[in-house]
């Protein structure tokens, strides 16, 4: 059995790190408009609440099919990162340019 070291969770880390500055700037966009700084129609409130069942039974698939095939624990925990980071980051590219449309 290979032990791990510190070294082997810095490429998760990252983009953990990613993830989470993702998400904050996706939620200031959606309260931002949700309290009136541009229009935001009624569909986002409702995708908003959609997507995260998606990209967290997405994510789940992920880590089980990397975890089965033999991953190791920073293989799954990037395979189970890799739908949330995607949706976080088409969200932040969405929604900043509805922003500078303005």
């Amino acid at each position: 059995m290979r032990y791990f070291t510190v070294f082997d969770f810095i490429r998760p880390a990252i983009e953990a790190s990613k993830i989470m500055a993702d998400a904050q700037v996706v939620i200031g966009l959606r309260v931002a408009g949700m309290a009136g700084f541009w229009p935001m129609g009624q569909a986002e409130t409702d995708r908003m609440v959609a997507e995260k069942m998606s990209a967290g039974l997405d994510a789940a698939g992920a880590a089980m099919r990397s975890a089965m095939a033999g991953g190791s624990l920073p293989d799954v925990a990037l395979a189970a990162m890799r739908p949330v980071r995607s949706k976080t980051k088409s969200n932040v590219r969405r929604l900043s340019r509805k922003v500078r449309a303005l």
